[in-house]
């Protein structure tokens, strides 16, 4: 009999899908910093206003192919403290600002990674970009699938996991829960989308989000709050 191999396996989608994918990623990106510019300069003033420092926070990621790239966010913290030893932020995280605190609340710290987008580091859609330190914690077959496929704003892990700073707020060493509870979960959900990306299912997961956002709950069709509601950290 022969043996079953279980190893995860790195999905390859037709080179008209990944064109068709990255053609959404330009459109989506240029549009939505077109239509996003008039708050943009709002947002900046409220940054500098609440505390000293630069306005975007730069970060090294973990790219397509395992390139390292910088990720562009809007600053929450203190600019003394933001880039503190640990990557993971709590959820009573003193290092935040107050209006860094809304900022991560309502995702408005994100908006600059549409710069990311446009410039092919990042996608609309795709798994969340690791920091290198957490990277290496998952397995060689693991990281060959994640680093398949461009990092993205929003998946199915960033939208179940979408208050994982409260997640983490639950132990005292929030990375032993990271790499050990909530790192293989959010694999799941990677291997999963390596297997469902294309057009209509980035343009499903995009206004999921976006609905999210706006109202504060999934819609029913999206399927994934029942599964979020049986998470178990």
């Amino acid at each position: 009999m022969p043996v079953r191999d279980d190893r995860p396996t790195i999905a390859r989608p037709p080179l008209v899908t990944l064109a068709l994918k990255r053609a959404l990623d330009v459109v989506g990106s240029a549009l939505g910093l077109v239509m996003l510019s008039p708050m943009l300069p709002i947002v900046a003033i409220a940054i500098k206003r609440d505390s000293p420092g630069p306005i975007f926070f730069r970060q090294d990621r973990v790219g397509r192919d395992g390139r390292i790239f910088r990720i562009y966010k809007f600053r929450s913290m203190g600019v003394r403290t933001a880039a503190d030893d640990t990557a993971l932020t709590l959820r009573a995280d003193k290092r935040v600002t107050s209006v860094g605190a809304f900022l991560r609340k309502t995702k408005l710290d994100e908006l600059p990674q549409l710069i990311n987008v446009l410039s092919g580091d990042m996608s609309l859609v795709g798994p969340r970009p690791e920091v290198p330190e957490f990277m290496k914690f998952y397995s060689s077959e693991q990281r060959a699938i994640i680093l398949a496929m461009r990092p993205g704003m929003t998946d199915y892990a960033a939208i179940l996991f979408r208050d994982e700073s409260s997640l983490l707020d639950q132990d005292s060493d929030p990375v032993t829960i990271y790499r050990y509870k909530i790192m293989p979960i959010k694999f799941g959900y990677y291997e999963r989308y390596s297997r469902e990306i294309g057009l209509l299912n980035d343009l499903r997961i995009i206004l999921a989000t976006v609905l999210l956002l706006a109202g504060g709950h999934l819609p029913r069709w999206f399927g994934i709050e029942s599964e979020r509601q049986t998470l178990v950290i």
